[in-house]
């Protein structure tokens, strides 16, 4: 009897050690074939190389973070030359024809498909990532913050090219976490379809999952300043609390809610009729389109009558996303509010959801917000160039606007080159990823 108790113990012993051994193989095999199971666990088959990059790859990071004048110069005349303009423009084929083949892809990207720590495996994230052009920046941003336990919900918009909405569909179709938007609607600048891109993906999120913490809502020039680590802690010190701009509404702004709007040939404009006032007596907040949002507010947003009631009244407003979250964040009882007090009201520069330059704010006095923009100009915000990187990592928000990959590519290079090591470096410190 003894002897058939030991031979029993001794079959379980060699089928869970075969078992495990048989994960381990699948779990190599779906990234890369081609890797040796030694590579896998050191993390340096993930360490960006400079051949991984274009014609930026020349760059010397490192010296341009610190300000270095001789490396940003250098930089700053690379990006006007002809072959360097050329070069970068990857076209939309090359993604779709990549992807044909997702392990390979996901393989040669180097995305993280397995939690970098169990602090990050518990603390799931969701994002809706709002698109209608240039699919290199959608691809590049995807892979700076793609992880395995969070959920990613992508919006082209309708009239987009259908070379843009064919490539990102291939890319999506590469990770069971990302999917595109149920119901995508024509975008039109300052209008109400851009709030009901987010609001789309909002639903698809919330039933999607029940698992995440915390709402991102992204475009497709924005651009991580922080890892997902990082982010994680970050948003567990916020104690359940959201983070956003919301103040009171300047009076320069105020005819944006006052006067009825419409859209006539994909152009938003006045009718000339006033509105009326809106519903409950909710005091409408100044903000922008960029927030960082419990589950909770998610819900309410979705469900309470209130905020349903404003959704309504917004949707002939002038860029209703520049205050219709900063509203619900104000109502007392939504998840992670704030009470309506200017006591309370918070800047964008205070907030963490997003890093943006406007041109007005910009100088070299002390007065000045920030430093003058390094790169270009896009409707009053900065395009970011090389000398703004510096600025950039000295921030505490989580993501900053705009990047053009497509005209400079050196911001996102060096950010993504210094994002993933800081990741992996951490990663390894804490003995977590692809440990057996």
């Amino acid at each position: 009897m003894r002897l058939c108790k030991k031979s029993w113990w001794h079959l379980l012993l060699v089928l869970t050690v075969a078992l495990g051994s048989l994960w381990m193989v699948l779990l190599v095999l779906q990234l890369d074939t081609s890797l040796p199971l030694d590579l896998i666990h050191s993390h340096s088959w993930l360490e960006y190389k400079d051949h991984d990059f274009g014609p930026e790859s020349i760059c010397n990071c490192s010296a341009i973070q610190q300000g270095d004048q001789e490396a940003l110069q250098e930089a700053k005349l690379l990006t006007i030359t002809k072959h360097f303009r050329k070069t970068i423009q990857i076209p939309d084929e090359y993604y779709i024809n990549q992807t044909q083949d997702c392990r390979q892809f996901k393989s040669k990207r180097k995305y993280i498909t397995l939690p970098l720590s169990k602090e990050e495996e518990e603390f799931a994230l969701a994002y809706s990532i709002v698109v209608h052009h240039k699919v290199q920046n959608f691809e590049r941003l995807l892979r700076a913050i793609y992880a395995p336990q969070n959920i990613y919900c992508v919006h082209v918009d309708k009239k987009s090219q259908p070379s843009v909405q064919a490539a990102i569909e291939s890319i999506v179709s590469c990770f069971p976490n990302v999917f595109m938007v149920s119901q995508a609607v024509s975008m039109v600048y300052a209008g109400w379809p851009r709030v009901q891109a987010d609001l789309n993906c909002m639903a698809d999120l919330y039933k999607a999952s029940a698992e995440w913490k915390y709402f991102i809502n992204l475009c497709g020039q924005d651009f991580p300043l922080k890892t997902n680590l990082e982010m994680v802690r970050m948003l567990r010190s916020l104690k359940g609390g959201n983070s956003m701009e919301t103040e009171d509404m300047p009076a320069g702004k105020k005819w944006r809610i006052t006067m009825v709007h419409k859209i006539v040939n994909g152009t938003i404009k006045s009718t000339g009729k006033s509105k009326s006032q809106p519903p409950f007596n909710l005091p409408i907040k100044s903000g922008n389109a960029y927030i960082v949002v419990t589950r909770g507010y998610v819900r309410s947003v979705l469900e309470d009558t209130r905020i349903q009631a404003l959704i309504e009244w917004s949707k002939d407003t002038y860029s209703p996303d520049e205050f219709l979250w900063a509203t619900i964040q104000r109502i007392p009882g939504v998840p992670g509010s704030t009470r309506p007090h200017p006591k309370y009201d918070q800047t964008d520069i205070n907030a963490i959801a997003r890093l943006v330059k406007w041109w007005w704010h910009e100088g070299s006095q002390d007065s000045a917000v920030y430093p003058e923009c390094q790169g270009s100009h896009v409707r009053s915000i900065c395009v970011y160039g090389a000398g703004d990187l510096q600025w950039l990592l000295e921030n505490h928000h989580l993501f900053a606007n705009k990047f053009d990959t497509y005209s400079d590519p050196i911001p996102v290079f060096c950010l993504e080159k210094y994002l993933r090591q800081k990741a992996l470096a951490k990663s390894e410190a804490e003995d977590f990823f692809w440990s057996p």
